[in-house]
């Protein structure tokens, strides 16, 4: 008799704790955590300059202000950069251990802050003629997508200056970017052809490039004003139609 109330407590007492652990496998399960849940440390990014890179495209492609970019790189007022040589994306001090090094467009995702109405509007002409395929989107498109005839010339909607004229910045195939003046740049993709050289000055309504096709294969212009870096709707500027 006492042999069995001893082999029924010693059973009573490895059911109770066999309730107190879980098998591994559903101790995993529990735990998982979904990659898109998962919060990453947030590291500087830097990126190293290759052939055919120009602050500008650099900080174009990074929704950045290129002053802000030369000034956090000590780099002079002749903006430039040499093949080879590191560029901190952000101020000094944000680039943490772990930094990330890219050759790579960064992912740019963050929506920029509402900006307000210019006083410049009206001083700005379209680049060319023919329907907004696809409208500004702060989230989205940067610009506006204009639709027309394959070849037809684009203009430089206001004067100054040609800082990049080539295809290495990817998703805008070959592409015209102008400096204005220490505030704007306007940019123009998808060309069939390019018409003028880094260092041009251009005037209002010269022809700098040849519209080519989009992404889609169809005939289109991709164009977009930077305000000291940021993205804005070009509408706010272009004279109403």
């Amino acid at each position: 008799m006492k042999r069995a109330a001893a082999l029924a407590l010693a059973a009573l007492m490895l059911l109770t704790a066999g309730c107190a652990f879980e098998s591994p496998r559903a101790k995993v399960s529990r735990s998982a955590v979904k990659p898109s849940q998962r919060s990453t440390p947030t590291f500087g990014e830097v990126y190293v300059v290759t052939k055919g890179d120009t602050l500008y495209s650099i900080a174009f492609r990074n929704n950045l202000d290129f002053h802000q970019l030369a000034e956090w790189n000590g780099i002079g007022s002749d903006y430039r950069i040499n093949i080879g040589q590191r560029l901190h994306l952000t101020p000094p001090g944000a680039v943490a251990a772990g930094e990330v090094v890219t050759q790579a467009p960064s992912r740019g995702t963050s929506v920029p802050p509402a900006l307000p109405t210019f006083d410049g509007a009206g001083t700005w002409e379209w680049p060319t003629r023919g329907t907004v395929a696809r409208g500004f989107d702060a989230g989205g498109n940067k610009g506006l997508d204009i639709a027309g005839e394959l070849g037809q010339i684009i203009v430089a909607s206001r004067g100054g200056r040609v800082v990049y004229s080539g295809a290495a910045l990817k998703g805008y195939g070959e592409l015209v970017i102008i400096k204005h003046d220490e505030q704007y740049l306007s940019a123009y993709g998808y060309n069939r052809r390019r018409l003028v050289n880094e260092g041009e000055e251009v005037g209002p309504g010269q022809p700098i490039a040849e519209l080519g096709e989009g992404p889609a294969q169809k005939p289109l212009l991709h164009f977009e004003i930077r305000d000291r870096g940021r993205p804005l709707d070009p509408r706010r500027l272009l004279p109403a139609r």
